[in-house]
């Protein structure tokens, strides 16, 4: 009875470098996260102890806030945080649609709506054409009215395409 050989054992695509590039965005995203978690967490410890009065104090004094200093510092923490979680979270949904470039996402948004990458809507083109062409051409029209009316000593006053000689 023949052996059997044992199957070529092919790296998984989870563990690949592809896989493990597109996972550096979202393993940065969390470690920012842990990072922001630690600083929101410092500010709100120093802001209640800032409120606690010191044990020779007396309780009728108020403690004196800063009110813009604090809304900055709220939104400058409120940034850090949003800023890190939507890192993550971009980085977990590339990761897990499999996508390491721009042009990996642009060949799956045309996949998913339809659209054929080589193909080329020749009536489209040429509507475009012709539309350019009648702007070029108006603009062309321009031009030399302003200029023979300039030759003529006349203010050039063109609109809708006529000059002034033809609408008198």
């Amino acid at each position: 009875m023949p052996s059997i050989p044992d199957p070529i054992p092919t790296p998984s695509p989870f563990f690949s470098r592809r896989s493990a590039r597109q996972f550096g965005l979202f393993a940065a995203g969390a470690s920012f996260v842990a990072i922001s978690s630690m600083i929101t967490r410092r500010s709100l410890v120093r802001r209640y102890k800032a409120v606690l009065p010191k044990f020779y104090q007396p309780n009728t004094r108020v403690n004196e806030v800063d009110g813009a200093f604090e809304a900055l510092e709220a939104l400058s923490v409120a940034t850090i945080n949003v800023f890190s979680i939507s890192m993550m979270i971009t980085g977990g949904l590339l990761w897990s649609f499999d996508i390491s470039t721009l042009e990996d996402m642009r060949q799956k948004v045309r996949r998913n709506l339809g659209v054929d990458n080589g193909r080329v809507d020749t009536e489209a083109e040429q509507e475009m054409e012709e539309w350019m062409a009648t702007v070029l051409s108006r603009m062309d029209f321009k031009e030399k009215v302003k200029k023979r009316l300039e030759v003529h000593g006349k203010e050039p006053n063109v609109k809708e395409g006529k000059s002034e000689s033809e609408t008198s």
